[in-house]
C-alpha cells in the first residue's frame, strides 16, 4: 500500500469514528425526547382513559341496521373484536401509546423519531467508512459487529414505522439498549481498522455475517416485546384480580398495547426471521466447509448457535400447543434471545475456538 493510500485509510477510519461518536450524541437527544414524550403523556391521564373506552367500542365496529319482517328496522351490534395471546386471555384495548393524548407529549414523540432517523443515517455512515476503510466488508471483530448490529436494529424499527405498524412504544427500550452498545462497542471493544485473516477472507463473510447480524437485531425486537409483554400481562392480571397497581406502573403500562398485541407481535417478529437464522447456520457450515475442511466441528460458536436454534424451535413449538401459549412461551423467548447473546458476547470474549480472531 502506497503512503498515499494509507493516509486516505487512515482518514477514512478517523471520520468513521467521528461519524460513530456524532450519532451517539444524536441519539442521546432521542433518548431525552422519548422522555419528554412519556413524561408529558402521563399527564393525560383522563384523556387516556377515554381514548381506551373509546377504542373498545371502535373495535366492536359500527352498528348494523336490519329490516324486520314487519318491515320496522332493528340494530344488531357488530361482534367485538379481540387480540389473544392464549387461552385465558383478557380482552383489553391497546393503550394510546407513550404520548397518550397529550399533543405535546405527540409532537416530542415525533421529534425522537426524527432523531432516531438522523442518528440511523450517521451511524449508517461511519459503517460505510469503516468499510472503506478496511476495503471490506465491516465485520471482522467485535466492534464492527456491535455498531452494525444497532444500525441494523435502528433500522428495522424505522422499516416498522415506515409501514405504518404501532411500534412507537418501542422508542424509548431501544435508543437506550443502542446507546449502551455503541457505548460498550468504543470504550471495550474498539479495534483499530486491519485487514482480516485468511480463514476470514471470503465473500461467505458478506453472507454468512450480516445474516447473523440482521437474525439478532430482529431477534433483539423480538425480545423486546416480549419483555414488555410479560409486565403489562402482570398488569392486567393484577388489574382482574382487583389489585391496584402503583401510580407509575399504570402511568406506563396502561400506555402500551396489549398483552395480546404484544405477544402477538413479539411471535410474529421471531417467527418471521427464524428461517433466515437457519439459512445463517448452513451458510457457516458450508463457509466452514471451505476454510477448514469440515462443515461441522463443534466449536463454541458453532454448538451455541445451534443451540439457539433448538431454543427458537422450541419457542415456536411451544407457541402452537396449547399449554404453551402466554408467558410459559414468553419465558422461553428470553431463553432463546439470552442463548444468542451469550454466543456473541460470552463465546467470544470467554472461550477459545476457531471463531476467536484478533482478541476481540
Amino acid at each position: 500500500m502506497t503512503p498515499l493510500a494509507a493516509a486516505a485509510h487512515e482518514n477514512l477510519a478517523e471520520i468513521s469514528n467521528y461519524l460513530i461518536y456524532s450519532s451517539m450524541a444524536v441519539y442521546t437527544l432521542a433518548f431525552l425526547a422519548h422522555i419528554a414524550e412519556w413524561v408529558f403523556g402521563s399527564r393525560s391521564k383522563v384523556g387516556r382513559t377515554a381514548a381506551a373506552l373509546t377504542g373498545a367500542k371502535a373495535a366492536a365496529g359500527p352498528a348494523v341496521q336490519v329490516r324486520t319482517k314487519g318491515g320496522g328496522t332493528a340494530v344488531l351490534e357488530k361482534p367485538k373484536v379481540v387480540t389473544r395471546s392464549g387461552a385465558g386471555t383478557r380482552d383489553v384495548p391497546d393503550g394510546p401509546g407513550a404520548a397518550g393524548t397529550s399533543a405535546q407529549g405527540d409532537l416530542y414523540g415525533r421529534i425522537a423519531v426524527s432523531l432516531t432517523a438522523l442518528g440511523f443515517l450517521i451511524e449508517a455512515g461511519g459503517v460505510v467508512a469503516r468499510a472503506l476503510s478496511v476495503e471490506r466488508a465491516p465485520w471482522g471483530n467485535m466492534y464492527e459487529f456491535s455498531i452494525t448490529f444497532s444500525t441494523v436494529a435502528v433500522g428495522a424499527y424505522l422499516v416498522l414505522l415506515a409501514l405504518k405498524k404501532n411500534v412507537r412504544w418501542l422508542g424509548l427500550v431501544l435508543v437506550t439498549t443502542v446507546l449502551l452498545d455503541l457505548g460498550i462497542a468504543t470504550k471495550w471493544l474498539y479495534t483499530e481498522s486491519d485487514q482480516l485473516v485468511p480463514a476470514l477472507d471470503s465473500y461467505w463473510l458478506w453472507i454468512h455475517v450480516s445474516t447473523a447480524i440482521f437474525c439478532g437485531a430482529v431477534f433483539y425486537i423480538g425480545a423486546a416485546g416480549t419483555v414488555l409483554y410479560l409486565f403489562r400481562d402482570s398488569y392486567e392480571a393484577k388489574l382482574a384480580g382487583g389489585g391496584t397497581p402503583g401510580t407509575f406502573a399504570t402511568s406506563v403500562m396502561e400506555r402500551l398495547p396489549s398483552a395480546g398485541s404484544l405477544d402477538k407481535f413479539a411471535y410474529r417478529i421471531n417467527a418471521a426471521v427464524f428461517p433466515l437464522w437457519t439459512f445463517t447456520i448452513i451458510a457457516g457450515a458450508i463457509w466452514a466447509g471451505d476454510a477448514w475442511g469440515r462443515y461441522w466441528d463443534w466449536d463454541p460458536k458453532e454448538v451455541w448457535s445451534f443451540v439457539t436454534w433448538v431454543a427458537y424451535a422450541c419457542y415456536l413449538h411451544a407457541r402452537a400447543t396449547a399449554g404453551w401459549k402466554g408467558r410459559k412461551a414468553a419465558y422461553l423467548a428470553l431463553f432463546a434471545f439470552a442463548c444468542w447473546i451469550w454466543n456473541y458476547y460470552g463465546v467470544n470474549i470467554l472461550l477459545n475456538g476457531k471463531h476467536s480472531y484478533g482478541g476481540v
